[in-house]
């Protein structure tokens, strides 16, 4: 977790080939249980998703209390896609969408100013 953000990551620490469909994937059943939850429980908690794909350096960091830590521009860009994001929304990358294009559906949401990159065209992965 960051804050009130929580981080999640395919192909690590084993590669997986398909690894931007599984976190797409694991995005949309996110959503699916969220709104479960919120039947069950009477309740509006909304939720929104930024995913870029591409190398991250990882490992674990610590010397009394150890954590699994990743670093890189993949994880700066994806926190900003969720920083920038619309609530209800899963906002990915251009670079991800062409990844995924074919196996999901999208819309684009345009241009966005994203803070440290600039302007930067954004797809909304449709549930």
């Amino acid at each position: 977790t960051i804050g009130d953000a929580y981080m999640a990551v395919a192909g690590l620490p084993i590669p997986r080939e398909d690894h931007a469909n599984a976190i797409a994937q694991f995005a949309i059943d996110l959503f699916e249980e969220l709104d479960r939850f919120n039947e069950h429980h009477e309740t509006a908690v909304s939720l929104r998703v930024g995913i870029d794909t591409g190398p991250v350096v990882a490992g674990i960091i610590g010397r009394s209390k150890f954590i699994y830590d990743l670093w890189g521009d993949t994880v700066n860009t994806a926190s900003r896609m969720e920083s920038h994001g619309l609530a209800g929304e899963i906002q990915v990358t251009e670079s991800t969408w062409r990844q995924l294009k074919n196996d999901f559906a999208f819309a684009e949401r345009g241009e966005i100013e994203v803070k440290g990159k600039g302007a930067m065209t954004t797809w909304l992965l449709k549930r």
